[in-house]
């Protein structure tokens, strides 16, 4: 064989061989998301056969083993979508990796579950539909597997979408839709529904104003001061000291009620207590870390980075604590009609309901999460670590002003409304130095119209997206699990 002949067939077989490295290249790449979606369908079989050893696999208690599953799906989409809204800020902001966020929200969410959540929970999500409507617990059964089944297909579709929803709304038009399938518009509670719709309003608008004004508060006292270190000293442990009282009130009037029963006024106290030793401790630690930092924003930025990871951890902690029990509701709501034969307004959640519910939350944060987490971080407006801090502290103050007032809130919607209030503070505030430019400075080259629509800080078609499925998730969530509801009950009649 000739040399020419030896060299095209190792030209050949060059080529043959880069495309199977193509191939496999091609194989990997479409074959790694489908690894997340076997490890998740893997969880929800474990979660269908950790219900079968409870109560047995035979014919009357399968409703159960196949709401464990549904439950498992429910808390894997509470995973990818809500814990996004904690963990976002801090990861756009720089102060923590994906990697680290992942890890410290998986498990302060799953210590809050299972420590301080809820060990009572209203089988009919925040009284929204009287159980005397129904006819029996098999039709109760049903109603509250609809609602599951409906209000974790919403939020996995949000997530798909790139959309934040809250999940215990999902769970309220679930259950508002099947109640109505299943016993008429007379059994909802219209008063209430009137009260979670204008949460829908009320949640952003509060938690946008109080991080826009903490924004601007450190904006006009830190920032702009001639002497930043000096200024960052004098006021740093303050926002520390208010963080530590805020979340001490929050995590004592949300995230204890396992423990014991603490009233508003008691929660407040411990909250003052709690800021005032932070702000002794932290002074002296601020002072020393900012020994021989430079005068610029760059220096404030780590001075604020350990604070909002501590406050982004406890935020996961309290959302645990506080959401995974609506979230498995309807899952407790169908083991307690299987095991007792009737239904009631609250009933307890088994331990083995609460771990499906803390480690689907991890499974679908470590899976699916980073989505959500990069769109809430990082592509509604830019983040760093002041403006970040300034949102998870109007989360945590905001809960707590909606206790007092007795209003229904979503941590989800006060979470992305602080984004929201940061980024149309930011563009407020680069509209009126601009004017004020203008003004002292005529000659001074002026921005096309153009130009300054482009520069606006906040993202328009994220704000649309999201603003969208907020106001359609409770009346989609009710549709689907209406229709859900009136096929299961016609396959099983």
């Amino acid at each position: 064989m000739s040399k020419s002949s030896n060299q095209k067939n190792w030209s050949t077989l060059d080529k043959d061989l880069n495309r199977i490295s193509h191939v496999e290249y091609a194989t990997n790449y479409v074959a790694r998301p489908l690894v997340g979606l076997g490890i998740a369908l893997a969880f929800i079989v474990l979660a269908a056969i950790v219900a079968s050893l409870f109560f047995g696999s035979f014919p009357s208690n399968l409703v159960v083993v196949a709401a464990a599953g549904f439950g498992a799906y429910m808390a894997l989409n509470i995973g990818a979508n809500d814990v996004a809204n904690n963990m976002g800020p801090a990861v756009g902001a720089n102060a923590l990796t994906m990697g680290g966020a992942i890890v410290i929200a998986a498990l302060c969410e799953s210590a809050g579950a299972l420590l301080a959540g809820g060990d009572v929970v209203s089988t009919i999500s925040k009284g929204i539909i009287d159980p005397a409507g129904f006819a029996d617990a098999k039709i109760f059964m049903w109603a509250m597997m609809a609602a599951l089944i409906s209000s974790a297909l919403w939020v996995n579709l949000a997530t798909f979408v790139g959309a934040p929803v809250s999940t215990t709304h999902s769970v309220v038009g679930g259950v508002m839709g099947a109640g109505i399938a299943a016993a008429g518009f007379a059994a909802v509670s219209w008063p209430t529904m009137g009260k979670i719709a204008a949460s829908w309003v009320i949640s952003p608008m509060l938690g946008g104003i109080i991080a826009a004004a903490f924004l601007a508060f450190i904006k006009a006292k830190i920032i702009y001061q001639e002497d930043k270190i000096a200024a960052a000293r004098r006021w740093v442990p303050v926002l520390v000291g208010i963080m530590a009282a805020a979340f001490a009130a929050y995590l004592a009037l949300k995230g204890l009620k396992r423990i014991v029963k603490i009233d508003l006024t008691t929660a407040l106290l411990i909250g003052v207590a709690a800021g005032a030793i932070t702000y002794v401790v932290s002074a002296p630690l601020i002072r020393k870390q900012s020994e021989g930092m430079e005068n610029r924003n760059k220096s404030l930025k780590a001075l604020f980075g350990l604070p909002l990871v501590f406050s982004a951890a406890l935020l996961s902690f309290a959302h645990g604590a506080n959401d995974v029990a609506n979230a498995v509701g309807p899952l407790a709501a169908i083991v307690h009609a299987s095991e007792f034969g009737d239904f009631a307004a609250k009933v307890a959640i088994p331990m083995w309901v609460m771990v499906i519910g803390a480690l689907g939350i991890s499974f679908g944060l470590f899976l699916f999460g980073p989505k959500l987490i990069r769109m809430v971080g990082e592509q509604i407006t830019k983040l760093n670590p002041m403006r970040a801090y300034c949102v998870a502290l109007s989360a945590a103050i905001t809960v707590i002003v909606a206790s007092w007032l007795g209003l229904p809130v979503s941590s989800t919607h006060i979470a992305v409304g602080g984004i929201f209030g940061v980024g149309f503070f930011r563009e407020w505030h680069a509209e009126r130095r601009l004017r004020k430019s203008a003004a002292t400075r005529p000659t001074a080259k002026r921005i096309a119209p153009e130009e300054r629509r482009r520069r606006k800080l906040v993202r328009r078609s994220h704000f649309m997206t999201i603003v969208a499925a907020w106001v359609i998730t409770v009346p989609a969530a009710a549709l689907m699990s209406a229709v859900i509801f009136l096929v299961l009950n016609s396959l099983v009649s």
